[in-house]
């Protein structure tokens, strides 16, 4: 990825150029982990359907584009129901993207809830081995139906926005029956985040035959030393993994590269 002032992005792979640098989100698949990631869990609703959203984009790559697509439509349907409102159209405008809300709305349900499938084994496995018993993620997200969206167009005009579909809907982290955004701590919310990201580098790797590049910002600071080994070795066994940490002491491994981050260089520590 190389970067110009006043330029644009540009991307090579293996040397060859991209048509443009977002398709790199299609031929490698990056995983993240910074602390601000605990959102998924102890965050709103809204920033646990992103992040599952995209995860469904890596997982099922022929429907990545599905969220964006519902999304749209729900956005044309409230801006129809605000014309209605105001008088600058009729209740007969708003039909058909109230039809493409649901057939999209359907489709990224059962996307979600087949993703889901894929990631939950995994999950659970890793979580265990962190110190959470029983993990799981529920979505107990409903289809949208034509009818159930015409039987309230009249609250929706009233509000000028879509009130029912899976723009709306949760994604709820457990274990040992506690949901962790209400009744985790802010360990177990990191574990639960670490193990979701281990979970799917796995799921990716088996996939796809080449496992992704997993990027931990920060990921071993209120890790005891046991979780740090056993995290360690696990990171060790998903691909190539970059790791910061504010000390080397703070590795519980031998790094295959270390590096010395300071004000203006990088050197080989």
């Amino acid at each position: 990825m190389t970067f110009q002032r006043d330029a644009g992005k540009r991307a090579k792979l293996n040397g060859a150029p991209l048509r443009s640098a977002e398709q790199l989100r299609s031929e490698v698949a990056t995983l993240v982990f910074t602390p601000d990631r605990l959102a998924v869990v102890k965050g709103g609703p809204a920033a646990r359907r992103a992040y599952f959203d995209r995860t469904l984009g890596r997982l099922l790559p022929g429907r990545a584009t599905l969220p964006v697509e519902y999304a749209a439509a729900v956005g044309q349907r409230n801006a129809a129901l605000r014309r209605v409102a105001v008088g600058a159209s009729t209740r007969e405008a708003v039909a058909p993207w109230t039809e493409q809300v649901a057939t999209l709305g359907a489709d990224l349900v059962d996307s979600r809830r087949e993703a889901l499938t894929m990631l939950m084994p995994a999950f659970a496995e890793r979580a265990g081995e962190l110190g959470l018993p029983a993990a799981a993620v529920d979505y107990a997200g409903d289809a949208p139906t034509t009818s159930a969206l015409e039987a309230r167009l009249d609250r929706d005009l009233e509000r000028g926005v879509t009130g029912l579909g899976p723009h709306l809907d949760d994604v709820t982290i457990h274990s040992g029956g506690r949901e962790l955004r209400t009744f985790g701590s802010q360990g177990e919310q990191r574990l639960a985040v670490l193990s979701l990201l281990l979970a799917e580098a796995e799921v990716i790797a088996e996939q796809r035959g080449t496992p992704p590049l997993v990027l931990l910002d920060d990921v071993l600071s209120e890790l005891d030393a046991a979780r740090r080994l056993l995290l360690a070795e696990r990171i060790g066994r998903v691909g190539q993994a970059v790791v910061t940490a504010t000390g080397a002491d703070a590795l519980p491994l031998e790094p295959a590269q270390l590096l010395e981050v300071a004000p203006g260089s990088v050197r080989a520590a």
